[in-house]
């Protein structure tokens, strides 16, 4: 199962300062996204910046100019996978009711996070820093995505109105990060997260 993945492959030009970035730029741009991919499939989140200028070809500066924190790179990884995940939510599977159409989203996104190194860890770690998320960063996307699925599943009875989208975003990327040596990772995640929807979030019966 691929570990990597490319974040910008819509073939929409990156912008620089305002305009459509410079070809030379735009390919430094893409040389170092496609290094930074190997590296964080293969190392996660802590992948080495200098290690992936290295690979680019590029300096350290390029890199920065670019990237301005490790934390805009990965987001710039991760992105065209997190799309996909976003466009899933908004389409839900025909005639599927809202309690299954929540579950089934949330299983994709676990085996996306399982099969993705890096990707859980990179929105644990800007769930613990929400109050700065910006609104364009992954976790935002797929927050803004899950919660009419989680609304009407609510409307519907079969989620606890207690429950948030980060909440269960939160329980899928702790899952994933716990099967992450797992051999079949994405396997382990789906199995322990049918464990956990099946029952752990169902509203509770009073009497």
């Amino acid at each position: 199962m691929s570990k990597g993945f490319r974040g910008s492959t819509d073939g929409a030009a990156p912008k620089a300062s305002g305009r459509a970035m410079r070809a030379d730029a735009r390919r430094n741009y893409e040389r170092i996204l496609a290094a930074a991919e190997a590296e964080v499939a293969e190392h996660g989140v802590d992948a080495s910046l200098e290690e992936i200028a290295r690979k680019a070809q590029v300096g350290s500066a390029t890199l920065h100019r670019h990237f301005p924190s490790r934390c805009s790179l990965l987001e710039a990884v991760f992105r065209g996978r997190v799309e996909v995940l976003c466009e899933q939510a908004r389409e839900p599977a025909r005639d599927t009711d809202p309690g299954t159409a929540l579950m089934d989203w949330l299983r994709a996104v676990g085996g996306y996070a399982a099969s993705t190194r890096g990707l859980a860890a990179s929105l644990v770690h800007a769930g613990r820093h929400s109050e700065r998320t910006d609104p364009e960063s992954c976790l935002a996307m797929l927050t803004e995505a899950g919660d009419p699925l989680l609304r009407r599943a609510v409307e519907a009875g079969a989620i606890s109105s207690a429950v948030s989208v980060r909440d269960l975003l939160t329980l899928v990327n702790g899952i994933s990060l716990a099967t992450e040596e797992h051999l079949d990772s994405a396997a382990e995640t789906d199995r322990l997260l049918l464990l956990l929807l099946t029952d752990g979030i169902r509203p509770r019966v009073h009497g």
